[in-house]
């Protein structure tokens, strides 16, 4: 017996970032958007944990215990006094160290998939506890749809939309660290004051009315300057992307995935197509958004 869960990839169309905290965590305002770009992991009873990967810069994911996915299923197993003794594959097709949660996607995929291969009967509480141990992202990769996160992130209120909005990413030639980024945040933002982070009222309601030209206007990512501080080239995607007749530009998260908010699936499309002959960039794909969370197939 086996059990597979597929997962979505997010794209923060706000990123509020406040001061570092005493614990080294930032404050947030994170509004999350599930989008339809997805990792599947498949568990299966085995001798031992183990860990194996296919698909998409495959090479770059931790095969050993610090895989969100294995320490998903540890997490798991130590709550309800059993083994961990399963295979975790992941079939990876979101962006690797890419801005857009695919580590978080596959450890709430391992959750749900070993809950539902042990019969743990976990409630949605409990999941959601376990997958805010773990990261950060990985309670919103669980709920999908829209969200916002608070705290670090991890405390989610899901919100509103009314309707889909077209995006178009493109995947940068070399991968950026998350914990690098904040500590470029910080350095940046050394010497100013950083205010609390809040949502935007304009952008929660772009994102209930389903109106794209509204969302552009009121995207925005804190980490931004600090991603382009460490990784300059994706000033060229950004530019690319805009000329292309993209409605809103922006770095994913802690990048260095590139966002592009277009009209319509036709938009999204020509913006593709010309994000790829731009070369400032190694893949592009396109997908829409809200989608659901974590789910059985």
């Amino acid at each position: 017996m086996s059990v597979t869960v597929r997962v979505p990839a997010k794209v923060n169309v706000q990123l509020a970032v406040g001061a570092a905290r005493p614990d080294g965590f930032h404050d947030l305002a994170n509004v999350f958007l599930a989008v339809g770009l997805y990792d599947e992991v498949t568990v299966t009873p085995a001798d031992e944990l183990r860990v194996t990967c296919a698909g998409p810069d495959a090479g770059q994911v931790p095969l050993d215990r610090t895989n969100l996915a294995a320490r998903a299923a540890l997490a798991l197993a130590e709550r309800y006094g059993r083994e961990a003794d399963v295979h975790l594959h992941i079939a990876k097709d979101i962006p690797v160290a890419g801005g857009m949660a695919g580590g978080s996607a596959d450890g709430a995929g391992a959750l749900l998939a070993c809950d539902a291969l042990w019969g743990t009967g976990a409630s949605r509480e409990e999941l959601l506890a376990i997958c805010a141990e773990l990261g950060s992202d990985v309670p919103f990769s669980l709920v999908g749809g829209a969200a916002l996160g608070t705290g670090r992130g991890e405390r989610l209120t899901e919100l509103e939309v009314g309707g889909a909005f077209h995006w178009v990413f493109a995947m940068a030639a070399r991968g950026l660290s998350t914990p690098a980024v904040f500590r470029e945040f910080d350095r940046l933002a050394r010497g100013r004051q950083i205010p609390g982070p809040v949502a935007s009222q304009d952008l929660l309601g772009a994102l209930a009315k389903g109106d794209a030209d509204a969302l552009a206007a009121a995207v925005s990512n804190d980490l931004q300057p600090a991603a382009l501080s460490l990784f300059p080239e994706l000033a060229d995607t950004l530019a690319a992307g805009r000329a292309a007749g993209a409605l809103a530009s922006l770095v994913s998260g802690s990048g260095p995935t590139t966002a592009f908010l277009a009209r319509d699936a036709e938009g999204a499309e020509a913006i593709a197509g010309a994000l790829r002959a731009s070369g400032t960039c190694r893949t592009v794909r396109t997908a829409a958004g809200p989608v659901p969370g974590a789910a059985l197939v």
